[in-house]
């Protein structure tokens, strides 16, 4: 059964919505999946991505943030009973089913913020991040985040038989691959621009996380919906070039 939303206020439900959708938007504005008409909630106030069993929430630089148990917070990993306040409003997030990903790969990918370092031509080189696999400053994507002290967590069973990897084909990395081994996988620099990558029954997609531009995929935007990659798809993410390719 998918996870879903039930808002009330002052105790009372006003509507159940079931986050049937990988991109569930909550705001003011008409064209929100969930509309909350106060002008105490911004027109986009905030999303919430949803791949397979797990939902990642995001506050969209809203005017008066939102909270997550009463914690203030910019994003979060959402877990089974969790009460999301915006204003006056809150939305009890309920999901029954196993997540997929353990919150330190969503909270550490996201939240964590590093000094960029740029080279003397000005690109910038630091926190291509993933949430792969431990092997360490210096792999594929430049910097490993996930868990701490050289932790991993268990990767999830594999969603699909064959063996996808992404090689990067510019900066500091060029030529480094990276082998697509978990149902989820994280790229880009927090902060700047994050995506997904889901690995599922029918194939491998590329979903937005974070960032006010979409990733790019053969030099067109993915958009908000989850984008389906073929063999050799080149991917743009945070001004990382990288081939999407399955291996023999």
């Amino acid at each position: 059964m998918p996870a879903k939303l039930i808002l009330s206020m002052d105790g009372v439900v006003l509507k159940e919505y079931v986050l049937n959708k990988e991109r569930t938007t909550i705001g003011r504005k008409p064209h929100n999946d969930i509309v909350i008409d106060n002008l105490a909630i911004s027109s986009e106030h905030a999303a919430i991505i949803t791949i397979l069993n797990d939902s990642f929430l995001e506050d969209l630089e809203s005017t008066n943030g939102l909270a997550v148990n009463g914690t203030a917070t910019k994003k979060h990993f959402l877990q089974n009973n969790d009460l999301i306040e915006i204003g006056k409003y809150k939305l009890k997030y309920l999901n029954d089913q196993p997540a997929q990903a353990p919150s330190a790969d969503f909270e550490k990918t996201m939240v964590l913020s590093r000094p960029v370092k740029t080279s003397q031509a000005g690109a910038e080189t630091s926190d291509f991040t993933r949430t792969q696999t431990n092997v360490g400053v210096g792999d594929v994507t430049g910097k490993f985040v996930a868990g701490t002290d050289g932790e991993v967590a268990a990767a999830a069973p594999a969603a699909v038989s064959q063996v996808a990897a992404v090689q990067i084909l510019n900066g500091p990395n060029a030529g480094k691959e990276l082998e697509l081994v978990k149902s989820l996988t994280t790229l880009g620099k927090p902060g700047v621009q994050v995506a997904v990558l889901a690995k599922r029954p029918h194939g491998f997609f590329i979903t937005h996380v974070e960032g006010a531009k979409f990733p790019m995929v053969n030099g067109a935007s993915t958009g908000e919906q989850p984008h389906q990659l073929n063999d050799h798809d080149i991917i743009e993410l945070a001004g990382v070039k990288m081939e999407f390719y399955f291996k023999a």
